[in-house]
């Protein structure tokens, strides 16, 4: 496949020594979902706006299909759509005309035929004629991104792009990213939903305070989140596992009064119940049972150090 977005060491400091990006490095590839996925404040929409030109980088380089984004912006950010995660749009113009324009502010002659194209695959088509105002939220995001298609970019980035809309709009929306990669667009999402990376990336980043700590195939990085723990806690220490547990593969914490149980939540038996049946049957006391759910900073430490969720 052929690299479209290259990114070289980015950083981003500012006056105050606060370092928002340290030195990231990423390769994207030609038609490819890549999610960014990470906690508010995790660096993803200063990564966004330094590759669109928005924020200048401290250091470091980037190029959009071989241009430079700073010695080379036009030719750079033509290839660009961008759609925040803020809505901002004129509330008293009408939907055609705020596609239109933002065909124009990229130097592209007028393209009725390509407006229409654009608005129908959003099934925006219908509210051509309204104002942005009498629309609903989810339609107005609709005309965020039919404006960030409007000059015919090849990568497009969504910026949170679900963020504070309900489950059903949400996988509306993963159906319309869908539909775009189909016709060759290459997209780059940033989102805090695990589900959201699962349902619609081909590969998924996880950044977390700045840094880019790893960057997998979508279905790698699930297999490792989808493991989660149970705690069997016991009246009494033991010294060790009683072999008639081995089957489980369970560890032992550091007292020796708790057993560590490790399943896949995407199996379709988690096998606690029989573990429990079994612990039950050698003798042992339970004192209570836990379930562990981890938080995604969490889950970024235990990717890196390869210890399970």
């Amino acid at each position: 496949m052929t690299t479209i977005l290259s990114i070289r060491d980015l950083r981003k400091s500012y006056a105050d020594g606060f370092e928002a990006l340290k030195g990231v490095t990423l390769d994207i590839e030609e038609g490819e979902i890549l999610a960014l996925l990470g906690p508010n404040g995790a660096g993803k929409t200063t990564l966004i706006s330094t590759v669109c030109g928005i924020t200048t980088p401290t250091s470091g380089s980037v190029t959009v299909g071989g241009h430079d984004i700073q010695t080379e912006y036009r030719a750079a950010r033509k290839m660009i759509g961008l759609v925040p995660q803020e809505i901002a749009l004129e509330p008293f113009e009408k939907v055609w005309n705020t596609v239109q324009f933002s065909r124009g502010l990229f130097g592209h002659g007028r393209d009725n035929a390509r407006i229409e194209e654009i608005l129908r695959k959003l099934s925006l088509w219908d509210k051509r004629r309204n104002a942005i105002k009498e629309l609903s939220g989810g339609m107005k995001r609709r005309v965020l991104i039919a404006k960030a298609l409007a000059h015919e970019p090849r990568i497009l980035f969504l910026d949170e792009p679900t963020a504070g809309v309900d489950v059903e709009l949400r996988k509306d929306m993963w159906e319309i990213v869908a539909e775009l990669k189909r016709s060759g667009v290459t997209i780059i999402l940033t989102t805090h939903y695990i589900e959201e990376a699962e349902a619609i990336a081909d590969r998924v980043g996880v950044i977390d305070k700045g840094e880019l700590l790893l960057v997998q195939e979508k279905d790698t990085l699930m297999a490792q989140m989808g493991k989660k723990q149970i705690e069997v806690m016991l009246t009494e220490p033991i010294s060790a596992i009683p072999d008639s547990l081995s089957v489980h593969q369970l560890t032992l914490n550091g007292p020796g009064d708790a057993l560590i149980y490790t399943y896949d939540t995407h199996a379709e038996r988690t096998g606690i119940t029989t573990l429990l049946n079994d612990v039950a049957q050698t003798g042992l006391v339970l004192r209570d049972v836990q379930t562990r759910q981890s938080s995604l900073e969490e889950i970024f430490v235990n990717l890196v150090s390869g210890d399970p969720a």
